[in-house]
């Protein structure tokens, strides 16, 4: 008689941020595989709830990650449905073609809105999780994901880029304070992902304006996939993982080799 496989992530709760497209489709498929169960967050309940129908021992919470009360209003709201939390991916972000603008007039709403989406979002809802954790003396992992942009300038994306390397800072940060609580922090690095959102990139940036001269190209010749992604958050995520903290871990297919 065959015994069932165990998996590497069995019955670990964790929370998925823009889990419900792109990337973060991807990163919720692969941790899915692994065995964990998975709070999938989005600004409106409908679209979370749809994206969890289709990934086993998923459910869809709602949340805008900018507004500090939302936050802890989920995770909250986690902790109760599942009954404990293992770990968090901040993976919400404008991205795209919304955080695509030169930088002498960029307005002020949009650099508010990266802000606020991609750093802010990211600091409340690791201190939600990263206090719920405490609390409970449940060591756990937080990942952020960030981008090759937080390494290499990116035309007409200066506000995004700088927030990404806020996040690779403050995955050095976090790792230092809440290693002695067995918190590990880490972040992902993706190099040039194809998602809807990511799809046509070049051409929008042409069409604002831009020069065009500063694209790179992926030694591996290849677009990566929100798989590629997915499945180096498990890793992160594993036993085999245990003692890394504070790094970024880049998967972009040669991207910054050059």
């Amino acid at each position: 008689m065959q015994m069932p496989q165990h998996k590497a992530l069995q019955n670990q709760v964790i929370i998925v941020t823009g889990g419900a497209t792109g990337i973060g489709r991807g990163i919720c498929s692969a941790l899915s595989e692994k065995g964990a169960r998975l709070a999938i967050v989005q600004p409106t309940l409908e679209q979370a709830q749809h994206a969890a129908a289709s990934i086993p021992g998923a459910r869809g919470f709602a949340s805008d990650i900018a507004d500090p009360e939302q936050v802890d209003a989920m995770v909250t709201g986690v902790a109760a449905t599942f009954g404990h939390i293992n770990g968090l991916v901040n993976n919400a972000s404008i991205t795209g073609e919304a955080a695509l603008h030169s930088f002498t007039t960029m307005p002020r709403e949009q650099v508010d809105k990266i802000i606020d989406t991609n750093i802010k979002g990211t600091i409340w809802c690791s201190q939600a999780v990263a206090r719920r954790l405490i609390a409970t003396q449940q060591a756990g992992c937080i990942v952020h994901i960030a981008s090759t942009g937080a390494f290499a300038a990116q035309e007409l994306a200066s506000a995004y880029c700088a927030s990404k390397a806020a996040q690779v800072s403050l995955a050095q940060s976090m790792a230092l304070e809440l290693a002695p609580h067995h918190i590990r922090v880490n972040a992902v690095a993706p190099g040039d992902i194809l998602t809807e959102t990511s799809a046509r990139i070049v051409h929008q940036i042409q069409q604002r304006h831009g020069s065009g001269k500063y694209l790179r190209r992926t030694p591996l010749g290849r677009r990566g996939t929100p798989l590629d992604i997915g499945h180096a958050v498990a890793f992160l995520f594993s036993e085999e993982a245990a003692f890394i903290t504070g790094t970024t871990l880049t998967v972009d297919g040669g991207y910054l080799t050059y």
